[in-house]
């Protein structure tokens, strides 16, 4: 059964509105010239030739850069952490999953906050057993425990079938997304966040909660949490991003069609740009980000550097044909670029000079990518791959 919202369509227009009252380039022979901060040299103008260079030094570096300049700092700090089954079926799926609603309940002083998990765990596979995370950016009913809306946005038949877990929270548990509600959620944990020009927002709220999903993960016999794989599309794709770089925990990472502050590069004029994402979703990211909205040529960092943070774990990023706001090329550019940090640890890519035609997926790779024929979505068609890659990985290990 599909459901269409009211609220999310009147969203799209004034979203889609809003974007036509700027100028947004579609035209390559537009993008123009720009050049990409070095990622392999440190701030004291030393090339960085190996992985403890890079771990000691550039690294913290980029890091830190990106906290201070475009997502905001991560707090550590939490007093408690419980976890309650909410609800539970042994024979979800027809019996071929276990099924359980999780609620994470984290407090610190006064405060507390609910992330809202829904896990399903195949039957009959030898535990413990590889995990998929998503981080659902869309209506709670994309990833419903009833599984009485099915969709290609979360699959999760098809990933219990190849014998993953899978599991989803709703971002609005962690921060709503909403520029007037976001600190109604993990910022009240940390409400000087909010005073802070470097302070966390909305995306950096998401990560939080996919790490302390992590937590509850590795208290679980059910779950290998050495092998969990989080995915994130379009907003969640930029917090799977970011989470991944903070919280070297998640074994994988996977960002779908995530564009601008996700994986396609900053200073490319193409599609969507950095003062579009700061006008239209000022809660997403810290304040200072706002310094560079027309003035990406001063960032100190630029989308590459992010997915270098990941490595040495796999990384799959995901593009459309037909979403170009999201900059494909662009996207498939920034992978280019982070492969001399995944070359350190002698995870050479096997990315091609260009991008790879449609619906042709580079999946043995340390750095795996697809293009998909069609629009800005996650589909069935992504999630078949993002298994193989996980196979792949997890079975050459």
């Amino acid at each position: 059964m599909r459901y269409i919202y009211l609220p999310l369509l009147l969203f799209c227009f004034n979203y889609a509105a809003f974007a036509q009252e700027r100028v947004v380039n579609y035209d390559e022979a537009k993008v123009g010239e720009y050049t990409l901060p070095e990622i392999l040299t440190a701030s004291d103008n030393k090339k960085v030739k190996g992985v403890k260079a890079w771990e000691r030094q550039r690294r913290p570096e980029i890091l830190k850069l990106f906290e201070n300049e475009v997502y905001g700092e991560v707090p550590k700090a939490y007093d408690k952490l419980e976890f309650t089954v909410t609800n539970s079926d042994d024979q979800a799926m027809g019996g071929k999953a276990s099924m359980k609603e999780v609620r994470i309940l984290v407090s610190k002083g006064q405060e507390s906050v609910d992330i809202n998990l829904v896990l399903f765990v195949p039957t009959e596979e030898k535990k413990p057993v590889p995990a998929f995370l998503l981080i659902n950016n869309r209506s709670a009913r994309n990833t419903s425990a009833s599984r009485d809306t099915l969709s290609g946005f979360w699959p999760a038949e098809t990933v219990i079938n190849a014998g993953y877990a899978v599991a989803a929270f709703q971002v609005n548990d962690a921060a709503p997304d909403n520029k007037e509600k976001y600190a109604e959620g993990v910022l009240e944990l940390y409400p000087e966040q909010l005073q802070k020009n470097n302070g966390m927002k909305a995306i950096g709220a998401w990560g939080w909660a996919a790490s302390r999903i992590l937590d509850y993960f590795e208290r679980n016999d059910d779950i290998d949490a050495t092998k969990v794989v989080l995915v994130g599309h379009s907003r969640g794709g930029k917090a799977s991003l970011w989470a991944a770089a903070q919280d070297p925990r998640f074994a994988i990472c996977v960002s779908n069609n995530s564009g601008n502050t996700g994986a396609a590069l900053s200073r490319r004029w193409f599609g969507e740009t950095v003062k579009i994402i700061n006008t239209a979703f000022p809660h997403w990211f810290n304040e200072n980000y706002k310094k560079y909205n027309d003035n990406e040529k001063n960032l100190p960092v630029d989308q590459h550097m992010l997915i270098g943070l990941i490595a040495p774990r796999p990384v799959y990023v995901t593009s459309a044909s037909e979403d170009l706001w999201a900059d494909p090329k662009g996207t498939f550019l920034a992978m280019k670029a982070a492969e001399p940090v995944y070359a350190l640890y002698k995870r050479h890519s096997q990315l091609p000079s260009t991008p790879p035609p449609l619906n042709t997926p580079l999946i043995q790779s340390s750095m795996g990518y697809h293009v998909r024929e069609g629009k800005h979505n996650l589909t069935e068609y992504d999630w078949k791959n993002f298994i193989k890659f996980a196979d792949y990985h997890f079975k050459n290990q």
